[in-house]
């Protein structure tokens, strides 16, 4: 690889919010640059500089790497198809998520993987901070698997995509807090367990409730975790610190809990915990903060393009 050279990136479904991001972070890249961006309908639209074309009429063979922020259900296709002319891709959809045949991109942990890897799966937004969250405390062996882990998280409306739905409209979401996918229904869950399983070694039940946030980007979950043994705040702090002191873009807070603020427009997990009293066996709540459409999805897909390519890791990011 030349590093003089500005990389050409493809990024497929340019034109939804996940993709606009994705254009906004390489511009501002220093070694990567746009060969190209697609959408469908809106096609021959301009976004950040850039002329959106069709996918099947891209100049594939100009781009070094493709992002691509496509549908569930249909990313994989295309994925296919630059797999097939040997391109490299981060696939920021759901469709590989679960698939041995892709590297789960999550930077922290699967660091290693990564450097090699011709088909990269970027983690969904709420398995991110939940998983971040989670898996510290899981590889130590201090979440007791004979009780469930909640996951209370909301999300801005970003999250649900750029197509027009009746209940995102501003009318309905503006002054409101409401959950959906209740039951542990959501489709994040099966993503979530295998996850944690696989990272931290944790098989334990967990229940996941997602909640609409009346704010346009942002994450906050709330995890309520039981424990094998009794932690004080400071010592899982420390546990938390010594996870993740050196990784640039996760900042453990201490003796504070995050909020939004700590977080938008960043690729920046942020992390704080609270200790849990008058409870007959010991839990602990955590707190993590990240930003939907950075960490949660474009930032991470950089992040993860980085590593693949031995570029600085947080190159084009602010953590």
């Amino acid at each position: 690889m030349n590093n003089h050279a500005s990389i050409p990136v493809g990024v497929l479904g340019a034109s939804g919010y996940v993709g606009q991001e994705l254009l906004r972070l390489l511009h501002g890249h220093p070694d990567a640059t746009v060969a190209f961006a697609t959408a469908e309908s809106a096609a021959g639209e301009w976004v950040d500089g850039h002329e959106l074309t069709k996918a099947d009429d891209a100049p594939w063979q100009q781009a070094e790497i493709i992002l691509s922020a496509l549908p569930h259900g249909v990313s994989a296709r295309y994925v296919n198809e630059a797999r097939a002319g040997g391109k490299r891709t981060v696939d920021l959809s759901a469709d590989f998520r679960l698939s041995p045949d892709a590297v789960y991109g999550l930077t922290e942990f699967t660091r290693p993987r990564l450097a090699d890897a011709e088909l990269v799966a970027n983690p969904g937004c709420y398995p991110t901070a939940a998983l971040l969250a989670l898996i510290p405390l899981a590889q130590l062996g201090l979440i007791d698997p004979s009780r469930e882990v909640i996951i209370d998280a909301a999300s801005g409306v970003t999250g649900a995509g750029r197509n027009p739905k009746r209940e995102l409209l501003f009318g309905e979401v503006a002054e409101d807090y409401r959950a959906y996918a209740i039951g542990n229904t959501h489709r994040h869950l099966a993503e979530l367990k295998q996850s944690l399983s696989r990272e931290g070694g944790f098989t334990g039940d967990l229940v996941f409730t997602p909640h609409l946030l009346p704010v346009k980007r942002g994450i906050l979950e709330t995890i309520h975790v039981p424990l094998t043994r009794v932690l004080d705040q400071s010592t899982a702090e420390g546990l938390y610190s010594a996870t993740y002191d050196a990784e640039p873009c996760v900042q453990v807070m201490h003796g504070a809990l995050p909020s939004l603020k700590d977080v938008v427009y960043r690729n920046r997990v942020a992390i704080g915990v609270a200790e849990v009293a008058d409870v007959r066996r010991p839990r602990l709540t955590v707190i993590a903060a990240i930003d939907n459409l950075v960490k949660g999805a474009a930032g991470q897909a950089i992040q993860n393009m980085n590593v693949m390519l031995g570029l600085p890791e947080t190159a084009g990011l602010a953590c």
